[in-house]
């Protein structure tokens, strides 16, 4: 960790590998009138809209949607098996278990044809008092239960020991990005009206505590966070049901869930505030956490370590170094198809618009993880088996 003192506000970042757009965000934020304490910023920092993902952010009394962003909920889960992947015949692995994922979950933009149980949706909340979220509930059942593009992935890992894993990145799909855009603008709007001191062109409009407008987005964030997990629950289920019908005898144990696109209160150094994860995960004391790679690379399960000094955060991945433009115009397709097919790895690259999530467009993971020994520790060590990309 290095102090800086940005705006005479502290900043706290895992790093030396800022890049200068990510940096003016950061400067930008340390501007805000109710940012709490310092401004903490994780080792796979990289810019975003508004708010730089890797960033974690307090506030006393307001919410910024764009600190969370448009994917909220967005999020890691994991299940480990008993199953040795070396006892898995190759045969099996691609033509029926890989196929049969891809049959069961619709990828990328596509959503299901017909509408899934009402069962797999959120409990608890009340929708009729939501605005996006009640226009959407017809969507929404097609939605669930999908992977979604970007980044988003499924993913077979084996242990140290061998052992089959199973992985999955993904989060609130269209709707989560509805709610984000659309509270946005009514915080955009409102500060107009208001002639809010923080710029609009820093895009980092607010929702103050104790208003409607801050309770209809708090209560619609928290639908779309539950609403996430839902997504990954039925997809880890449905891909729980082809192992089983190809792998006799296996069991799952209990899934691993941890999220990293959300607001939540929390007392930090005596205080109760809002914290801001954007592509940053929750490393509470001995909370079980997610750290995945870029495709090819490894992921890590971790234990946080509940350091003050990171609001109890970690790393969400390992962060960005290349837009997707430009790894689609400066990777090798070839080089990199090549790797992964030394590895073993059972993967889905077949085109140049495919590098746009290649492992070169993205940081190197051990060192990512080496740069928050301070923040978790590491339990689990996986690496890529085979890999399905939004």
């Amino acid at each position: 960790m290095q102090v800086l003192t940005i705006n005479n506000r502290p900043v706290k970042i895992w790093t030396d590998n800022v890049e200068e757009s990510a940096m003016r965000q950061i400067e930008n934020l340390t501007t805000l009138p109710f940012m709490y304490h310092h401004l903490a910023i994780m080792p796979d920092v990289h810019s975003g809209f508004g708010m730089p993902i890797g960033g974690v952010l307090a506030c006393t009394d307001a919410v910024i949607p764009n600190a969370v962003g448009v994917d909220i909920g967005c999020g890691m889960c994991a299940v480990k098996t008993n199953w040795k992947v070396s006892d898995i015949p190759s045969d099996t692995l691609r033509k029926v278990i890989m196929r049969g994922i891809r049959k069961r979950i619709p990828l990328g933009k596509d959503h299901h044809k017909e509408p899934q149980d009402e069962s797999y949706l959120p409990k608890g909340h009340n929708v009729d008092e939501m605005v996006v979220v009640k226009r959407r509930q017809h969507s929404v059942l097609h939605e669930v239960g999908t992977l979604g593009g970007g980044n988003h992935f499924i993913e077979l890992q084996k242990d140290e020991d061998n052992t089959l894993w199973v992985m999955i990145h993904s989060g609130s799909r269209n709707l989560g990005k509805q709610v984000g855009d659309y509270y946005n603008k009514l915080a955009d709007s409102l500060n107009r009206r208001w002639h809010s001191m923080v710029p609009h062109e820093i895009q980092l409009p607010f929702l103050p505590k104790d208003t409607k407008e801050f309770g209809l987005y708090w209560s619609e964030m928290k639908y779309c966070i539950d609403f996430a997990l839902c997504n990954r629950r039925l997809m880890m289920h449905r891909i729980q049901d082809v192992l089983a019908e190809s792998l006799k005898g296996i069991d799952f144990e209990p899934m691993i869930n941890i999220a990293h696109n959300y607001a939540a209160v929390e007392n930090h150094f005596g205080r109760n505030v809002i914290v801001h994860r954007k592509g940053a995960t929750l490393a509470r004391e001995g909370i079980t956490g997610i750290i995945p790679g870029s495709q090819g690379t490894a992921s890590y399960i971790v234990e946080g370590l509940g350091n003050p000094e990171s609001f109890c955060s970690c790393s969400h991945g390992a962060g960005r170094t290349m837009s997707r433009k430009a790894a689609i115009k400066n990777l090798d397709l070839e080089k990199d198809v090549a790797a992964l097919n030394a590895k073993g790895i059972v993967h889905g690259i077949r085109c140049q618009n495919d590098m746009e999530e290649a492992s070169g467009a993205y940081k190197n993971i051990d060192e990512v993880i080496a740069n928050q020994t301070d923040l978790v520790k590491v339990k689990t060590r996986l690496l890529p088996v085979a890999v399905i990309k939004g």
